[in-house]
Order: structure tokens, then sequence, then C-alpha cells
């Protein structure tokens, strides 16, 4: 079929830049007439002389013209490049975000108006797109400039290669200070992102011996961990990415949003999210930062909101889940506000800020493009976005898609190819793959292109041998497959069964674990194949203390498929749960086979090596884990207690303290670092801790501990009076500690009253 001419999509500028080009025109045009004026006043202006002065007048005005149009039209000089070596860089992404859910993308509905703000004072991208809807593949995207197929973390729980290196440790051999806030385990340490960062702050589900693969926590809770860094860091040139995560499944917004938006939760969780965008402004105006800072602000996937089965995100590359909001702020750099209409990719944003600490060498190594063009003025035109998910594969045992936007036209690629005309069709309600099969096969041909890296395409398309075993080799099964057709089903065939799965997984939540039990027993016979059927029929079964079932389907799982590593790990905690510990040590010790670094195997085993005595095992397991989790508050503080139970104080000592200066609200620590000094035979220090546990928090065993401390350290007084403190609270309490503490307060008091 026959193509239009594309038309170019300007950046809008600023009507302050049209009404200051109008009055130049204006007054070179006043200008021309005044002279053309004295010319006749002099007699100088005959016919043909009049006919030349017009035709120089003419063009005279039209370089005034043109030299308007280049000064304001390609010079963009709302870009000032030189304020951006001296400003701080804010990555602030939003996870879970559409971009049709804020008010700044026309949203009627939308209560953020500090993302509108950004939107409206700074370059706001009209069409960004994620490369995959899902966590940790976007963000280590957004990180690294590249490609899932090229960083090959494809899925949530995927480990980044340790030769792939992120923007974040080329900021800090630059000299920036870098830190990172999160708000969800999906970008937990473990995987690789934290490199460069000198803070990455994950910690959530402190008190946890291992954080659950849903570990998250509330943006008031991310931001307070990040206005407390700035406290101490404002003064140095910083690269910081804070990470909220509010806008996901399950929609729980907190008060008030819950009953604003008891109709859309959803948008009850972004409104809440946004009041945290604007502390982070807040904070950093009150350190006279703002307008030395660089703000970038991104989503990394959307939301299918049930708009085509799809509740959450990562199964289809529908718009809801694949375009985001994208925002560029900085009132140095970015001197009048505009909006950019030419389409661009998340990989776009780290060889742009790249581009601004000379870094062109490492940026030209990725595979996204400097947006620095686009800013300039110098690119007009819409840049080709590759989509992916392997999602349905890894979870559900569906085929993988893969897709890619060029001009107007999205082709998805999958057993069932999907061609839509974003232009006449933004909805992607009209699949025109059957009836345009030649433009469908060149979409095809440059998204083959793309992911094999070459420059060209090869002759007839990628169908040689070398090609397909590449395609192959990245996982491309649907584009490339093995015996001539997918062995994957397409996911769009899976709809009914989607709806169950939603259905169960929403039961779950709600506590209904003989409803989603009844519902997992489906999924499982049409999933056979899948990992997680099993996983999840197995918690609905322990959530109703169905322990040894649950272990029988784990079990029938790994019989199907018996290197799972998910399996092997739930199946070692079920275990450990229902108090079978040689079981449970053994098959975690299957685990650590698979994967040395999972830490949940590491943490379960060193529990149960601790408990049997066998303290330099555990110890050995617990460093290991805290190599992965070295914030992990449970596992320092379990290495800690082993120590002490060894007589090894000093060592306990020590990391008691490092938990204090992280946790100092937590009594708890003050007691074990107390009663650990005490043991040593150094009693004031034992009693300076457990002064400081009884001040934060009284309890009936802070002032028994605190009695003994005393007596030990020869001060009866004190001991008397926090032995009565005792008494008066230990209702409840052992017999035998009561008995012992009556009989220690009548011999010091007898003691007092002899002296």
């Amino acid at each position: 079929m026959g193509k239009k001419k594309k038309k170019k999509r300007l950046i809008r500028p600023e009507p302050q830049n049209r009404l200051a080009a109008e009055e130049i025109i204006d007054e070179v045009a006043g200008k021309s007439r005044q002279r053309m004026e004295r010319m006749e006043g002099t007699g100088q202006s005959g016919p043909g002389q009049k006919h030349k002065l017009f035709i120089i007048s003419g063009l005279f005005l039209v370089l005034v013209l043109l030299a308007v149009w280049y000064f304001f039209g390609r010079q963009t000089s709302w870009y000032n490049r030189e304020a951006v070596s001296s400003a701080n860089i804010l990555l602030i992404t939003l996870d879970t975000t559409r971009a049709d859910h804020l008010g700044c993308y026309g949203y009627k509905d939308a209560r953020t108006p500090n993302l509108d703000r950004l939107a409206r004072e700074g370059i706001r991208f009209a069409r960004a797109y994620c490369p995959a809807p899902l966590t940790l593949p976007s963000h280590t995207t957004i990180l690294t400039g590249l490609e899932p197929f090229r960083h090959q973390v494809r899925n949530n729980g995927h480990y980044l290669p340790a030769d792939i290196k992120t923007v974040t440790e080329i900021l800090k051999n630059r000299g920036y200070r870098t830190a990172a806030f999160l708000s969800s385990f999906s970008v937990d340490s473990r995987f690789g992102l934290d490199r460069g960062f000198e803070v990455y702050d994950d910690t959530f589900q402190a008190d946890m011996p291992f954080k659950s693969m849903n570990a998250e926590r509330r943006a008031g809770d991310t931001f307070s961990r990040f206005a407390r860094w700035l406290e101490n860091n404002y003064r140095d040139k910083f690269f910081c990415w804070v990470h909220y995560y509010d806008p996901h499944l399950p929609y729980d917004p907190p008060a008030p949003y819950d009953q604003e938006f008891r109709d859309c939760p959803y948008d009850g969780e972004i409104a809440y999210m946004d009041v945290y965008v604007g502390r982070i402004l807040q904070a950093l105006e009150d350190k006279g930062l703002l307008d030395k800072t660089i703000i970038i602000v991104a989503g990394d996937h959307g939301e299918g909101l049930g708009h085509r089965v799809e509740l959450g995100h990562g199964i289809f590359l529908y718009e809801e889940t694949v375009w985001v909001p994208l925002v560029f702020w900085g009132k140095k750099v970015f001197r009048r506000p505009a909006v950019v209409e030419e389409r661009v990719r998340l990989t776009d944003i780290a060889p742009t800020i790249l581009s601004w600490v000379r870094g062109e060498e490492e940026a030209a190594q990725m595979q996204g493009r400097s947006l620095e063009t686009i800013f300039q003025g110098r690119e007009k035109r819409d840049r080709d976005a590759v989509l992916e998910t392997f999602y349905p594969r890894e979870n559900f045992g569906w085929s993988e898609l893969s897709g890619i936007i060029s001009g107007r036209w999205k082709l998805i690629q999958s057993p069932r190819p999907e061609l839509f005309d974003l232009r006449s069709d933004p909805e992607e309600r009209r699949n025109l793959f059957s009836t345009n099969q030649e433009l469908a096969a060149e979409l095809r041909q440059k998204l083959e292109k793309l992911l094999l890296g070459q420059s060209s395409p090869a002759a007839g398309g990628a169908t040689r041998p070398e090609d397909l075993e590449r395609l192959r080799s990245l996982g491309y099964l649907n584009l490339a497959p093995a015996r001539g057709q997918s062995s994957y089903p397409d996911p769009k065939e899976k709809l009914e069964l989607l709806k169950l799965i939603q259905q169960a997984q929403a039961f779950e939540f709600e506590g209904k674990y003989e409803l989603a039990e009844q519902a997992y027993w489906k999924i499982l016979e049409e999933a056979p194949d899948s990992p997680a059927s099993y996983v999840n029929l197995a918690l609905a079964l322990a959530g109703q203390k169905k322990m040894d079932r649950a272990i029988e389907v784990l079990q029938q799982g790994l019989d199907r498929l018996p290197d799972s590593e998910i399996l092997l790990t739930r199946l070692g905690h079920t275990y450990a749960v229902s108090g079978k510990f040689l079981l449970a040590l053994k098959t975690m010790e299957r685990v650590l086979l698979l994967n040395p670094r999972n830490v949940e195997a590491l943490t379960v085993s060193a529990g149960i090596l601790n408990a049997a005595g066998r303290k330099e095992e555990a110890w050995a397991l617990y460093r290991r884990a805290l190599e992965v989790e070295p914030e992990s508050k449970s596992l320092r503080a379990s290495l800690a207690s082993s120590l002490a139970s060894a007589g090894k104080l000093t060592e306990a000592i020590d990391i008691y303290k490092h938990l204090i200066e992280d946790f100092p609200e937590d009594q708890s620590l003050y007691q074990f670092t107390g009663l650990a000094y005490s043991y040593l035979g150094d009693h004031e220090q034992a009693i300076f801790y457990l002064r400081q546990a009884v001040a934060i928090m009284p309890t009936r065993s802070g002032y028994f501990n605190l009695a003994v401390a005393y007596e030990k350290a020869g001060r009866t007084r004190e001991a008397v009076e926090y032995f009565r403190r005792y008494l008066e609270n230990s209702s409840g309490d052992r017999k035998e500690n009561i008995r012992l503490a009556r009989q220690e307060l009548e011999r010091l008091e007898k003691k007092l009253a002899g002296q």
C-alpha cells in the first residue's frame, strides 16, 4: 500500500518565543516601509525604481525571517547546555504508572499537581516507551542504556551480568556522590542495579529473615530515607535515584486517598505518590538545590487495568502497559517548557546523562541515543522502539512476545501476530496484519535486524541459519522456532485462564485460601509446566495449615520440573516451617547448587545448622547471605546472636553497634548489646545500653536485665529499684523469673537495711 509523506512534528516553543519572533518581524517590516517612504520623499522612486526597491525589501524581509526562524526554531535557546556540568541529577521512577492517568497527559480525574508542575515547567515527552512491561528489565534499561536482549535481564528475578556497566558507575568515577532509595524487592540489590551506588537503600521487611518477592514500602517511607541522606550530602554534587512503587496491585492507598478514590484505588495510589514527589521538590528547595538539580521523571511501565482482561502487566505489549510518562526538568538547563511529540525510549535516558558528563565513548556502547539532539532542535523524527516480554513464557508457559513501533505502525510478533496503525487506531482495536502482509514482513525484518545488531538486513530477511540460531539463542522462539512453529501458545488464546489466575490471586490476597485452592487446582491442570502453578497452590494449602498436602504438590512439580529453583526453594521452606529440618537442609543444599546466592536457602540452612550446634558452618552461611543482602537487619542480628551464644562477644557487640546505627529506635538491639557487655564483664557499658533500651520502650525483660546489671556492678539501690519495677510489671512472665526476682529483691533490701 502507498505510504503518505510523514508530517514532521516540531517541539512546541513557549509562547514568549513566538511573541518575540513576531515583534522582530513587525519591527523589520516597519523599518522596510520607512525606508521606502524616505526614498519616495527624495524623488528617487520612479516606477522601475519602486519595483526594484520592492524586490530588494522583500528579499531582505525573507532573509530576516529565515534568521529569526533559525534562531528560534533551530537553536532552541531554551536549552542551556553550559548549565548541565554543575547540576545535580535526580532520577525519580514511578513504578506501574500509566501516562494517561496523569493530569499532565490529559487525564481529568488525576490528582497529580506536583508531577503536572514538573511537566508544565519542563520538557514533557508525549510518547515515551519502555522496553518491557516489567519492573526489573525496564529499570535495568534505564540505568544501562541497553535493551533487555543485550543486558539479559528479561524478567523480574533475573541477575545483571557482571560485565554490564551502569551509568551510575560512570557518574561515580566522574566525581558524583551516588545514592538510591528503593521501594520494592523487584529492584533489590541482589539483582545488580546497586553497581556504582555508594548508598543503595532497599531496606524493607527489615524484621523478616529474608525479603519476600512481594516486599515493598510506601512512598512516605522511601522519601524519609532520601531526606535523611540529603541532609548529610546536599553540599556535594550528586546523582540520586528515588523509586516509588505505590500504584501496584493490590491497590491499597492510605487515608484519605482510600475513600476519595474508592472507585479507582489505582488513581488513589498515584495521588498519594505524587505527594511525595512534591516532598522531594520541597526538600531540594529547602536546601537551595532545586534550581541546581536536573530532575528526570520516568514511568517504568504501565498497567492493564482489565482493558484486555489483564489487570496488571507483563503479559501483553499493548499501549496501556508500554507507553510511559517521561519528563525532564531543570530551571537553568531548560529555560522554557516544551512538549516533544517525537517518539523516544527509556533506553535513551542513560546516554543522555552521559552526554552531560563527556561520556560519549561509554554512550557509544549503548543502544539508546542521547536526547540532546532533540533538546537542541537538531532531530525531528520518531525513534523506533523495540518491545518484548518473556513473562508469559517463564511464568505461565505461554509464548514470549516481541514487537516494534516504527513510524505510525506497531507490530507485535506472537504465534498470532498483530499489526496496528497507532495514528488512526491508538486504542489498538483493529488488527491489520492479515491485510498488510508485506508491511508486516518489512517490520518483522527491521525488528530482527535490531535484535541481531545488524546495520543492514540480510538478503531475503533473517532466514539464514546463523540468523535463526542467533535469534533462538537470544530466546526469541516465536521469531525462530525450532520446528517451524512455536511450541508455546499465544497468550491471547489463554484469556479465560488469565481471568481464573487473576481471580485466584484476588482470593489469596483476601485470605480466602479455600477458594484460592480450588482455582489453583484448575490452573495447574491448564499450566502443568509453570512453576508458579505449583507454588501458588502450595501457598494456598499452607494458608489452610495443610502443610503435608502442600509438600506433596511441590514434590509433584519437581517430578515434572526437577531443576526449578523456585520449586526447590519453596519446598525447603515448607519443610522448615513443618519442623522437618533435615529434609529442609538437604533441599536447600540442592538450591545452593543451582544458585549459590539464594538468600532464602542460605538463611534457612544457617538457622538449622545454628540450632544443631554447628556454629561455624552456620556463620559461614550467614556471611554468604550477607554478601547478597548486607543491609539485612534480621541476618545481621541472627549472626550476632549466634556469635554471642558461642562466646564470641566482641564480634557480636561490633555487629550490634552497627545495627544500632542503622536502627536507632529498636530497643531490642540495645538490650542484646547490654547483655553481651554484661557477659563480657563490662557492667558499666552493660548498664549504658540497657538504660537506653528501657528509655525507648519499658519492658519487663528490660527492667529485669537492668536490675541484674546494676547488681553485678555493685549498685544495690538501683538494682532494688529495677527489680521492683520488674515485679510491678511481671504479670504473664515465667514463674521462675518472678520467683528469682523476689528472692534477689528481698536479699538486696536486707543488705541495704543492714548498711
